[in-house]
């Protein structure tokens, strides 16, 4: 009996040293939740994959997108965001690049993110003649706002989204208070959400920010608004994304580049395999939506998405892992 309780606290010891120093050589990870959905599970999957791939002892934090993505680039934490909509902080980012601090890994979604202003896609069917925000801004009375109905509504996000601050200086762009509108703040994803599911069930007017890929769009499907004007790169890094510039030129929203984004300090002392998993973890904009459709439809959190994604899609995720971190992830499953 003490042989074989040896025996076996021996070997607890040894699985304990094995376990630490695959941590130790993966090292301590922090991974950006930016507070939405896709951000939601692929945070999560990132975490899965590290721990039980490559022995990381990988957490989430959860943070907005324009505040995550600055504190990698100004303190090197967190150290990986896993999905960074980086034209919407472009200077940052490129600084963050330029000073050798961050470097890009993998475009989260190979099409690229797609933002703007929407309205339901029955109301556009109705009133053909609104194709652009311009178009829109001529009937408040076709978006009215809850709280004051002789003006309209314009949607947006949580504040710390990107978006949120470009909304409000497309909102003094197009001068839409004079236009007789006003911006509701819905306060998270949920709240800009459910505005959305609220005015399908009602088939009521509504306008405001969203983007693509999503869950929401296959269910309540929107269309997007063409901006009045063409893209315009420089107005975009002059002011767009400034919240204080005063005087902001209406632009097109640029086609979104979407990618990790990993602290160069990290790249530099965690496993090489791990940055290459990073590198390489890419979705198509079908494939996120229908996975994010799925968590909607089945009310599942990221760690649940992670779960079915990786139970009913092998041949995409092992294509972007070591064979033995295949081997590990399919034993956990």
């Amino acid at each position: 009996m003490k042989n074989t309780l040896l025996a076996m606290s021996l070997l607890s010891s040894m699985a304990c040293m094995t376990t630490t120093a695959l941590a130790a050589d993966c090292g301590s990870i922090t991974i950006a939740d930016v507070n939405s959905q896709s951000s939601d599970f692929l945070s999560s999957l990132d975490k899965y994959i590290l721990n039980t791939g490559y022995g990381c002892n990988a957490d989430v934090a959860i943070g907005g997108t324009v505040p995550s993505i600055t504190s990698l680039v100004e303190k090197g934490n967190p150290n990986v965001v896993s999905e960074a909509w980086v034209d919407l902080v472009g200077e940052v980012v490129q600084k963050g690049i330029d000073e050798n601090r961050i470097s890009l890994a993998a475009p989260v979604f190979s099409e690229g993110g797609i933002q703007g202003w929407f309205i339901p896609k029955y109301l556009a069917e109705a009133h053909p003649d609104i194709k652009t925000i311009p178009d829109a801004l001529k009937h408040p009375e076709l978006f009215p706002n809850a709280e004051n109905p002789s003006r309209g509504a314009i949607y947006q996000g949580p504040q710390g989204w990107g978006s949120t601050i470009v909304t409000g200086q497309l909102y003094k762009a197009y001068k839409a208070a004079d236009a007789g509108f006003d911006i509701v703040d819905t306060g998270s994803a949920a709240g800009l959400d459910g505005s959305i599911a609220k005015a399908y069930e009602r088939k009521e007017g509504w306008l405001g920010v969203y983007w693509a890929p999503t869950a929401l769009l296959a269910k309540y499907p929107l269309v997007k608004l063409d901006a009045g004007a063409p893209v315009d790169e420089a107005e975009w890094k002059r002011c767009m994304t400034t919240p204080d510039c005063p005087d902001p030129k209406i632009s097109e929203w640029p086609k979104d580049r979407v990618y990790t984004l990993v602290s160069t300090e990290l790249a530099a002392n965690t496993k090489p395999e791990v940055i290459q998993y990073l590198k390489t973890r890419s979705f198509t904009n079908d494939q996120i939506g229908e996975l994010l459709l799925w968590m909607t439809e089945n009310q599942a959190t990221g760690e649940q998405g992670v779960n079915h994604f990786l139970e009913t899609n092998p041949e995409l995720w092992r294509t972007w892992v070591t064979a033995e971190a295949a081997k590990n992830i399919e034993a956990s499953l």
